[in-house]
Formats: structure tokens, sequence, C-alpha cells
């Protein structure tokens, strides 16, 4: 910067602001300012000629001014006078009056825009450095339009100083995110990515790097090398860019992130560097440090973070994904608060990962003692979001026990957000119902009034659903609502259950018919009126079910207080409901208020709900709630019985069906289309009797779909064993899948993100099937937002065996250029499979009757990987079938047994492994019941996978 002169410092402006400041009151204030303008504006308007420093002097006191809150309405045109001085400070008064106080429509812009052609063409680096900062900080559409052309001109000339760049490619980014569609590189394209290997400015470097991403993704890839170089090189090696002797951290930090924004390399030798890059950077967080100052730990944790989100963004490097884990466990008890919240924030993304998610629980009782005992509120919710992140079915009652104790002491803020992770893991991981029942009434006992509806619809809808637990529940409600202090919520469930099933526990005196109905009276005046309807509601049942108590209740329904009450709905349920229990008779009465029938299983409305609370943001964080933590294709749920379906295991809605003829709900139902809202109706369009699927052909692909990507093959191998995850990504478009499977019936939800900042327009997708599948598809709106997320939902049939995947065709414009995928959809014949268990005698002798050779099929294949055996039991159970343990003579060998469901029928499958570990080698053999023979494939592949 040049050197000020003597006569720069403005003494005339040093004692109007000392002025200002001494003033005692704020009319003393406005008093002062009112003589400085008008003092100003005699000069402004003078006839005498002010030189450069006296326009400068008093257009800084114009800005003093205006950053005191007063409207300033003159002195603009004395501003863009200055910008013709050959003086760096007058030029740079004049600038900084611009940026703040000319607006875009100003009729002065033409001639601001002439000043900062005349800048930007006169070469003096200090001048040009204003222009584009000024450029900058206005931003305007105008100002894109006249230089947008100019400054990619400026930032790769060779003549060009580095700061002038850093300033030129700074100032093309502000440009872009205001007016994206003036911003085209066009010929500039490759001589702004050939800086990016120039290693003699990293400043320049750390400038441009923005940029690829942002103005052409397409033709950009970034590549590790010189992210190695930099993070490999010792402290003395960089010195100019060194930190607290840490090499370049915002370069590299800025390189990892730019990383973050790309799909892992295709080329192994790139990849390998990459691998490479990550493994240094863990090894140098290990490292003792070379300062005790807050700096150098501030630079290195930053790369190191940094480093752990791309690893989780590439999610397939088990070594690295555990290591981060390990590394991030360290900081759970640092003494430094922003440490130990990052690290709960970045574990709850790995925990989602197959590779990770059992390093995360081996943290458990860290992240419990953090819930109980941070100060800060934020580590504790992050803590509470890893504890709901890491939770399975191993750990489940441990974790909801933890979050249910912190409940009692929790903050207000996250006391409803907590509440809703409670219920939602309670269902999802409930073996045992009478478990889920008890945790739901202690939930509402303990934060009744952050209990919303959904919750507590949720467990009426369970407990109607499953006959075994309703007994419990009516004996748990009834020991619940004997509290001298209950809360509404809990009255609720009360009066609906006991209504329901109250005579499952009405032989036992203690809870004889006119107990129960005297112990929900006994509540009935300290509630809301919804809460009075719902209970009238329980007391003709009751009728129904205790017809002894028909007199008291009568008595009830015929007092003042209900027949005239001033609620006009309290009225007159208290009048219909005496009306029908003095003139219908028995048989009539019994129709009418039957037993509630069986709700149709949706997507938990407490999930929904959740979702909604965290906002759209969300989703690719949502996108692992549909899975069962640490349980592949073959796992969990897959074996239970299918007439009493655990909704747990249906949190995708997949078992929609319509009631049986003649369930339709009642007149004295209690919950009158409280789910409307959980899932789309079984009667909707585009579903058939079996409340699924449309009988209309599969949805065909348009007349030019793009060849499948040849990675496609690979992709879909990566999701045999698994159902949720990124399904593809490039620098435009991410996909995730989340997909879940029941008999011969399948569900999709893909989630197309939009990376960009741009939208997506005449956004459409087909999905073409082979003739043994049928899909259908609900289309999408045909605008994406730019950083937008959509939902689309895919529905699958098999019809009988098959081989080919379906093809997925995505098409829209971006930029005004057409963009045409085409993918294979992640639907193999394993993901059909039923598991079987079977001794070693009915499998042997099942194995013998099958030995056809259109039944029998054997492929002897090279190992691509180590013999692990519980990577290879895994596998095997990711693949869905069940397998059975000491069947086979040979210890070392495997042996697993399922069904495939189809509509057509279903085909029975044995399958047989023999590892050779001394010569690398598998020996497969697989036996159907069919001549299609295609599992032996399928199986390879998952192996070398």
């Amino acid at each position: 910067m040049p050197a000020v002169s003597k006569g720069d410092g403005m003494r005339g402006l040093a004692v109007f602001i000392s002025d200002i400041r001494n003033c005692k009151s704020k009319e003393a204030e406005i008093k002062r300012i009112n003589k400085e303008l008008a003092n100003i504006r005699s000069k402004f308007k003078g006839d005498k000629a002010l030189d450069g420093y006296s326009k400068k002097k008093y257009v800084c006191k114009l800005l003093f001014i205006f950053l005191l809150g007063h409207d300033i309405d003159f002195g603009h045109m004395e501003a863009v006078n200055l910008l013709s001085s050959n003086k760096y400070t007058e030029k740079q008064i004049g600038y900084l009056f611009i940026s703040v106080l000319v607006n875009s429509n100003s009729e002065l812009i033409r001639l601001i825009n002439n000043a900062i052609k005349n800048d930007l063409s006169s070469r003096n680096p200090t001048f040009m450095c204003l222009a584009l900062h000024c450029i900058a900080n206005v931003g305007s559409r105008e100002m894109a339009e006249a230089f947008a052309g100019e400054i990619p001109r400026i930032l790769v000339a060779g003549d060009t100083m580095d700061s002038v760049k850093q300033s030129a490619a700074l100032c093309l980014l502000r440009l872009y995110k205001a007016s994206p569609d003036l911003v085209l590189m066009g010929e500039w394209t490759s001589r702004v990515v050939h800086l990016l290997n120039d290693q003699s400015c990293m400043s320049v470097q750390r400038s441009i790097l923005p940029l690829p991403h942002c103005l052409y993704p397409l033709d950009f890839n970034p590549s590790p090398p010189f992210l190695l170089q930099i993070v490999s090189s010792a402290s003395t090696d960089l010195q100019d860019y060194t930190y607290y002797f840490v090499p370049a951290p915002w370069l590299s930090c800025k390189l990892l992130r730019l990383l973050q924004c790309y799909p892992p390399p295709e080329d192994g030798a790139v990849k390998g560097r990459l691998v490479e890059c990550l493994e240094t950077i863990l090894n140098k967080a290990q490292e003792p440090p070379k300062s005790k100052k807050v700096q150098h730990s501030n630079a290195k944790n930053a790369i190191l973070f940094e480093a752990i989100s791309l690893i989780i963004h590439y999610d397939s490097e088990p070594n690295l994904l555990v290591r981060a884990c390990n590394q991030l466990g360290q900081f759970l008890q640092h003494r430094e608060t922003n440490l130990r919240y990052l690290a709960l924030e970045s574990m709850c993304t790995l925990a989602s990962s197959e590779f990770s998610h059992e390093a995360v629980k081996t943290h458990i009782e860290t992240v419990i003692n953090a819930l109980k005992t941070e100060r800060d509120v934020s580590v504790r919710q992050r803590a509470a979001d890893l504890l709901y992140a890491m939770c399975d079915r191993s750990n489940a009652k441990q974790i909801v026990a933890e979050m249910l104790s912190y409940l009692e002491t929790a903050d207000y803020s996250i006391r409803e957000e907590m509440v809703l992770k409670v219920a939602i893991l309670a269902e999802k991981y409930a073996v045992d119902y009478s478990w889920y029942v008890d945790t739901i009434l202690n939930l509402i006992r303990i934060a009744g009034d952050y209990v919303s509806e959904e919750v507590w619809y949720r467990v009426i809808q369970i407990v109607i659903n499953r006959d075994d637990v309703q007994g419990y529940a009516a004996k748990t409600v009834f020991e619940a609502l004997q509290a001298p202090a209950c809360h509404e919520n809990m009255v609720k469930v009360g009066g609906y259950i006991l209504g329901e099933f109250g005579n499952l526990i009405a032989g036992d005196p203690r809870s004889s018919p006119l107990v129960q109905f005297n112990l929900l009276h006994s509540k009935f005046h300290l509630c809301s009126v919804p809460t009075r309807a719902l209970l009238l509601s329980a007391y003709i049942k009751f009728i129904n079910l205790f017809p002894e108590t028909k007199a008291t209740i009568q008595e009830v329904l015929r007092s003042d207080s209900q027949i005239r009450n001033s609620d006009v709905e309290l009225q007159q349920r208290a009048v219909e409901y005496l009306k029908l229990s003095s003139i219908a008779s028995t048989d009539v009465l019994a129709t009418v208020l039957e037993e509630m029938p069986p709700f149709p299983e949706r997507e938990s409305s407490i999930l929904a709900k959740l979702k909604k609370k965290k906002g759209p943001g969300a989703v690719s964080v949502e996108l692992e709630d549909g899975k069962e933590r640490g349980e592949l294709n073959g796992g969990g749920d897959r074996g239970g019985d299918a007439s009493t379906p655990s909704p747990s295991a249906d949190l995708l809605g997949l078992r929609s069906t319509a009631p049986a003829s003649g369930a339709t709900p009642s007149a004295g139902s209690l919950l009158v289309d409280v789910f409307s809202e959980a899932g789309p109706s079984a009667t909707s369009a585009g579903v058939n009797d079996d409340g699924f699927l449309s009988s209309a052909p599969p949805t065909v692909a348009s007349e030019d779909p793009a060849p499948p990507l040849p990675e496609s093959d690979e992709l879909l191998n990566k999701f045999v064993c698994k159902n949720n995850g990124v399904l593809f990504e490039n620098q435009l478009l991410q996909i995730g899948i989340k997909s879940e499977y029941r008999q011969n019936l399948g569900r999709m939800y893909l989630f197309y993100g939009n990376k960009t900042s741009v939208q997506f327009v005449s956004f459409n997708t087909t999905v073409s099937c082979p003739g043994e599948l049928q899909s259908h598809i609900l289309q999408l709106e045909p605008l994406v937002e730019g950083g937008a997320q959509v939902q689309q939902v895919i529905n699958i049939e098999c019809l009988t065996d098959f081989i080919d995947a379906p093809l997925l065709n995505i098409k829209f414009r971006y930029g005004g250029a057409l963009q045409n995928i085409s993918l294979k959809l992640p639907v193999t014949i394993n993901k059909f499979f039923q598991p079987t268990e079977m001794a070693a005698a009915d499998f042997f002798q099942r194995w013998k009757q099958l030995s056809q050779p259109q039944q029998e099929a054997q492929k002897i294949f090279k190992a691509s990987h180590g013999m692990d055996t519980e990577v290879l039991k895994a596998k095997l159970l990711g693949l869905g079938t069940a397998l059975l343990e000491n069947v086979d003579p040979n210890p070392e060998n495997y042996v697993c047994a399922g069904v495939i469901q189809t509509k057509a029928q279903q085909v029975g499958c044995l399958l047989r492994l023999e590892p050779n570990a001394q010569a690398q080698v598998h020996t497969h053999k697989c036996i159907l019941l069919d001549s299609r023979l295609i599992m032996c494939h399928q199986c390879k592949s998952i192996l070398n996978t």
C-alpha cells in the first residue's frame, strides 16, 4: 500500500469525531451533525472549487454520519469525482463511499463503471485492487454485465500480480453468486484450471479454489498430488505459508472441502494417493504438538476435521472410517468445548456408515456421560443426537433408559425433540412390546407436556394391532392412572385403551368395571374439552363391555353438566350417547360399539414429525432412519411372523393394506381419521386390491434415454448387501436411496439433491423394468431449486425370478444444457429372499434330492480380498439367506438356506461356500428349485465387492 503523506491525517475529521463523542445527549449529537451537514453542503455548492484533499475530508465526514445511522442524500457526485484522482487515499475514500452508499439503481452507475474500467486498464495493481473490491462489494447485475468478461482476462493474464489475481478470483466468485447466468468462462476455463497447478503462489490458489466447482463443475475434477505435497511437508518446507508450524492450513482445508464436492475418484492410482493423504493427516494428528499456543492446535484440528469429513463423504474405506472414529473418540473428553461439539457432530454421521457403526458404539459410555455432565446445552443436544444415531437392537434398552433419565432434567428447548427420538427408538427396536408400552407411558409421565399427539396416537395404534400386548397395556395404564397427579395425555391413552380392552382386566376385583369407570371419571373435571369428549366415548364403550355399569354411566350422561354443557361437542355427545344406550338393543349396541379394527400399517407419524422438525436440510442424515443398524438384507425382521408384522420393521409403510370388509370404523371410534396424514390411502389411484401396486403396465422409459453409465454395475454391487446409501453422485447431482422389501414387494425412496446454486429445470425421471418386474413411480415437480432435495417413491413387485435390474433415467436442464443420466436401480433377486432355518439332516436330505443338472450350479473363483471369517459371514447374511451353524462337517465351510419370494412361486435355494485359504479360492455351489441359476453370480459379486 502507498505511504500516507503528512497532510493525509484529516485533522478536521478527527475534530468532528471528537465533538460527536463528547456530546452529552442525542439532541446535542443531532444538532452537531446538522451543523456539519450544512457546512459540507455549502462547501459543495460554493463557487470555489475544492481540491482533492477537501473533497476526501468532507466525503469521509458524510460516510461517518451515515454509519451513525443518519440519511445522506448528497455528496455522491463528489465521491465519484474522487475516483479520477491519482492519489491512493482519495481514490480509496471514493470507492469506500460508493461501496457503502450507492445502490445498484443509482443514476451514477454508468459514471462509476467508466471510472472502474479506467482503473482496471491502468495496470496499476493498487488501483486495480480497489476497483475489483468495489465491484465485489456492490455486486449488482449491472456491474456483472459490464465486467464479467473483463475479470477472467485479468485473472489469467501472465503479467498480473498475485495480489490482483486474488482479488479478481474473489470478485468473480461474488459476481457468479449474484448473477450466475452472466458469468460464463468460455475459453478462460482451461487457463484458470492451469493456475491451480502453478504452485509458485499458494495464496492465489487459495482464492481460486472455490471457482472450479461453481463455474464449470463438469470440466474439472480435482486430483490429490498437490494436497499430498502440502500435508506431508514439514513446517520448514513452506515457510512463507506456514502458520504456527502447520503448512498452509487454509489452502489444505479448502482443497479438502473442494474434494467433498466430487465423488470418489475411479482411477486406482489417484484414489491410492488420496488415501495416502488422508492417512498422513490422521498420522500427524497423533504427533505431539509442536507449540502450546491455541493457534497451532486450531490450525491442526481444522485440517483434521476437514479430512474426516472427506472420509465420511467417500464412505468406502473401512480402515480410514474406523481410524477417524477413534480419533474423534479422543476429542470426546477434550477440555475444549468446541472440539467436543465437533467430535459429537462428526460421529453422528459416522454412525450411519456400515463400516464405522460398531466403532462408534464403543464410545457409548463417554457419550452418556457427556449427556449428563456437559454444561453447554448445544453439546448435550449433540450427545443426544449421537445416542440416537448409534442405537441398534443390542443397546436400544440402555440408550432409551439413559435418554428417559436425562429427560427429567433436560433443557426445555430440546425436550420435544428428545421425546420424539425416545418414542421412535422404543418403537423401532421393540422386541418385547410390553417394554414399548412401559417406555411410552414413562415418557408421558416424565415429559407429558412435550408428548405430541403423534406419540400417543402411535402407541394406541400399536396396541390395537397387537393382540399379545393389549391386556398388559390395559393393566399398565390402569395402574398409571391411579397416581394422584396424572398428565392429561395419560388420561387420553387410558381412556382409549380401557374403553377398548378394559374387559381384559375386569376379572380382577381391584380393576372391576365400576372401579375402572370411577378412576377415569375422577379425572374428568381436570381435563380439557377434547379429552372430555374422548372420555365420554370411552363411557359408552363401557356400557357395551360391562352392562352392569349402564345405570351409573347413564346417570353421568344425564346430568346437567353434560346435556346442558356450554360446549356444543360435549353436549351433543352426551345427548346422543344417552339416547343410544337407552333405545338400542344389546345386539345393535354391540355392533355399533364393536372393538376397533387394526389400523393399516404406514410410516410412523412420529418419524415424519421428527423429519419435519429437522427441516429439509436433514434428509441426507435421516436417510438411514428406515434402516436397522448393523443389519443386512437377511437380518432382523425378515424371518418374523408375517401374520403379526412388527411396526418397528415397517417405518416405510410397506404393509399398507386396506382394512377387511366390514371393518370400517364404528360410530364409537375414538380416533376418527387421526392417521389420515400418515401415508397414502389404501384406495388411492395406482393401488391394487393388495393395497400396494397398481395394475398398470410398467413405466416405459422415454424414447431416447442415455445408455447406462459404465460404473452402473459397480454401483449395483455396492447395494447387494445394503438398502440405504448414496446411489450416484457427480458435480451437479446426488442421488440417495432408502428401500425396504417384504416378500415379493419392495418400496424405494429416491432423494435427488441439487448440489449447485442453479435451478434444475424440466426435471424428469422414468423407470424401465424387465418383464419379470413391475413398477409404479410417483412423478416429481419439473423444477428443483438450487441446493434443494426432492423425494420420489418407486414401488416394485417381483413377478418371477429375474436377472436384469431396472433402469432409471434422469433428464434435466442445467444452465441450458441437457443432462441425461441412466443408472441401474439396485433391485437384485436377493432382495426378495426369505431366510430359512433348518437342521443338518434336513439340509443334506434336500441337497441330495435337488441334484438335477438344471437345479444345480457351481462356480470356482479367486478371492479379491482376504478371507476374513466375520466379513464372509456378514456378506452371506447380507445376501438375505440364513447362515446355518454346525451343519457342514467341515467347520471352514459356510452353509446357507432361503426362499426367493415371487408372485408366481416360491423358489427354495441352498448355498454352500467352500473357502480355500491357501489358494485364496472360493468354491461356491448353489442349488435351486428352478432352472434359472442366478444366485451363483450374485454370491460371487458380493464376495468380491
